[in-house]
């Protein structure tokens, strides 16, 4: 029997804008993805069906769209520009550079069109590579700025202090309004920002990376830095490749399927724990009448530091399922059940032992907000027992 949610109050409309980090900047509480937009990949929407998509987030109140110069080789791009080119000043745009340049990418491994020449600085996190992507992006995007720009990942051979001079300037050029990361260690990320703060540099304001119920790595090291330097979260990956979305089963098979999907799905079908949780994850969905899809992400939505997760819609129905996850909030409840189910086996060092410390100090003392998801989550006398 479906739970009556009428009265369960909701967590957010798109319209009902939050603060990124530490900025003033207003942005929607789910970001539109638009990895989708372009075909050039393999899974996305032509231009037609992704302007679908991109009219109804922004009808509802959305105003936060999160691209990269490699999606679908620069399509992505192109096709946001077209659409917010009468809607500039309403929008908050985000793009990324650090991988192989589109006008390399189509030729194979960084070469140089025309020439057959390799060229090692097309991608990378050094000045030069940061330099001609922002160029690159602008005229994809058609635009005289970018609101957000992320380094796309850490790349180990530019040093930290070369990437965060570039990006400070680059913001007082004028062509970059805030900075962002994703998918970098936490002690990279604390360095990064650090470095920033003692130098008068502009910080970054936001962290993508990957998170949902089967992976919760996040919440080891990433998450309580995140909150110590008011950092912004915004998810990717919430339904684990639609791995989440309830649509499979453990007979499924994707045959000799090599897209990204579909390893992705052969990675954690072979895992039982996922079947687990995804079993959970139906079991709250019958109970209270909403899909797989909006579990998966009204739970990523109410963990500690989350500013926007990035959603991904190929289909305007596949939009407005997403965009349903905000109109209930699951009880605690139902939160602890999928917390227990997809709670981590692997409890890492030091973390755990410190936690563990920290709790023999006093049962009754209070646990810092910011650790809060941390302190629940990770027990190293649980590690002791269970080895």
């Amino acid at each position: 029997m479906a739970q009556d949610t009428t009265n369960i109050k909701t967590i957010k409309a798109l319209d009902d804008y939050v603060l990124l980090g530490r900025s003033g900047l207003r942005v929607s509480p789910l970001c539109l993805g638009a990895a989708t937009f372009g075909e050039s990949m393999g899974i996305g929407a032509n231009k037609d069906d992704s302007k679908k998509v991109f009219d109804l987030y922004y009808e509802k109140g959305g105003n936060f769209f999160d691209t990269a110069n490699i999606y679908n080789f620069g399509d992505s791009e192109r096709f946001l520009g077209d659409y917010v080119s009468d809607k500039r000043s309403n929008v908050v745009i985000a793009t990324k550079y650090s991988s192989i340049r589109p006008t390399f990418v189509p030729h194979g491994n960084a070469i140089v069109p025309n020439e057959g020449r390799y060229n090692p600085n097309a991608g990378g996190n050094h000045r030069k590579c940061l330099v001609e992507s922002i160029d690159d992006s602008l005229k994809r995007l058609n635009m005289s700025y970018i609101d957000i720009l992320y380094v796309h990942f850490y790349e180990y051979r530019t040093p930290i202090e070369e990437f965060m001079r570039s990006l400070d300037d680059v913001i007082r050029s004028g062509k970059v309004l805030y900075i962002a990361v994703s998918d970098i260690p936490s002690w990279a990320l604390s360095r990064a920002n650090t470095i920033a703060e003692l130098r008068g540099w502009s910080p970054f304001i936001g962290l993508q990376t990957r998170y949902n119920l089967l992976d919760r790595s996040l919440e080891f090291d990433l998450q309580p830095a995140c909150a110590e330097l008011d950092i912004g979260i915004i998810p990717w990956g919430i339904v684990a490749e639609g791995f989440l979305t309830g649509k499979y089963s453990r007979e499924h098979d994707t045959g000799s399927k090599t897209d990204w999907r579909s390893i992705a799905f052969n990675m954690h079908s072979k895992v039982e724990k996922n079947w687990k949780i995804l079993d959970e994850v139906k079991a709250i969905s019958e109970e209270i009448g909403r899909s797989p899809v909006q579990i998966a992400m009204n739970w990523v939505h109410q963990k500690p530091g989350i500013t926007s997760p990035i959603i991904g819609a190929r289909t305007v129905a596949q939009l407005e399922e997403n965009l349903k996850s905000l109109e209930f909030k699951l009880t605690p409840e139902q939160m602890k059940r999928l917390d227990e189910v997809s709670k981590p086996t692997e409890y890492p060092f030091p973390q755990s032992f410190t936690d563990h410390i920290n709790r023999s100090l006093g049962k009754n003392i209070e646990v810092p907000r910011r650790f809060e998801s941390f302190a629940t989550t990770y027990d190293f006398g649980t590690l002791l027992r269970r080895n």
